[in-house]
């Protein structure tokens, strides 16, 4: 059985990116690797990267966002996840939107959260931090 992982917005950005193949066949690894999630919030960081950065037509992003639906469960984030997101950037000093992204994946019941933006190896609340790029 897959472990569980949640996959941070910037995971799901090099999915599609074309800057950076390296990155890019690292991530689709990870999702051979584990069971994904992710949550409304990566969704919703993605889809404005989609937007004001790289330009993509609306038929790109429909895609994009059917092909993230095809290989991991989205996780909703809601008023539990909104308190306890507070909860740890009081213990621990994150960013609110990252202490979103480690409560929605606590919620979720995952081992990992893939990131690069948060410090490799700490674990919250049962859950590890993983920088799959390092």
């Amino acid at each position: 059985m897959k472990d569980r992982a949640f996959l941070d917005t910037n995971i799901l950005l090099y999915l599609f990116s074309e800057d950076d193949n390296e990155k890019t066949a690292i991530s689709r690894n990870a999702l051979k690797k584990y069971l994904c999630i992710t949550s409304t919030q990566a969704i919703n960081e993605l889809c404005n990267v989609f937007t004001k950065k790289w330009k993509f037509p609306l038929e790109d992003i429909e895609m994009a966002l059917q092909d993230i639906k095809s290989v991991c469960n989205i996780r909703l984030v809601d008023l539990n996840v909104i308190n306890h997101a507070l909860e740890i950037h009081e213990d621990y000093g994150y960013s609110y939107y990252d202490c979103l992204m480690l409560s929605s994946a606590i919620f979720s019941n995952c081992k990992y959260i893939l990131s690069e933006d948060m410090q490799d190896g700490q674990i919250i609340d049962g859950l590890k931090i993983v920088n799959i790029f390092k």
